[in-house]
């Protein structure tokens, strides 16, 4: 029977898993069997720059976790070697970086996720991970708002260089 002290230690890590679960805004769940570990790094290190961490666990830690977080219907994707990557604030970047990662390396495989404390497969996942960046929505949203006032000015211009020929004719 385990002794008190490894209890302690492993419903201490049950309650920061069901701590990150709750407060994450996008939890993906993948497997990673068959990655070496310059592969495993590579991945760890792209995750890193983009403020999400991944984090391999045991599913059994990871089970009563989502029991804790009222996740469970994640419990069926928690099967064979687990790792989960949590982002607090973007929810885009972590499918991005996780599908594109599975694209150049067969041996990631991408199971389902939680986002915004719903459970959703990998066909979300992808969709997700089609979007453009927060950046790129931003940019869009900034072109959009200025078209008006571009064209406007334009008009007014036309306008002015128009009424100038005229004032030189």
């Amino acid at each position: 029977m385990a002794n008190a002290k490894t209890l302690a230690v492993k419903e201490q890590a049950v309650a920061e898993v069901t701590e990150k679960l709750k407060s994450s805004s996008c939890t993906i769940v993948a497997d990673y069997r068959g990655l070496n570990v310059a592969q495993v790094t590579q991945l760890r290190k792209s995750l890193r720059e983009a403020g999400i961490e991944f984090t391999v666990l045991k599913n059994t830690l990871a089970r009563r976790a989502t029991a804790n977080a009222e996740l469970s219907a994640l419990d069926e994707f928690l099967t064979g070697p687990t790792a989960i990557a949590f982002s607090k604030d973007d929810v885009v970047s972590p499918a991005k970086i996780l599908t594109e990662f599975a694209k150049k390396n067969d041996k990631l495989s991408v199971k389902a996720g939680v986002v915004e404390g719903r459970v959703v497969g990998y066909d979300q996942i992808k969709a997700l991970a089609d979007l453009p960046s927060k950046e790129g929505l931003l940019s869009m949203l900034l072109s959009v708002l200025q078209a008006p006032v571009r064209n406007f000015a334009l008009a007014v211009k036309a306008v002015a260089e128009k009424k100038e020929a005229e004032g030189q004719a």
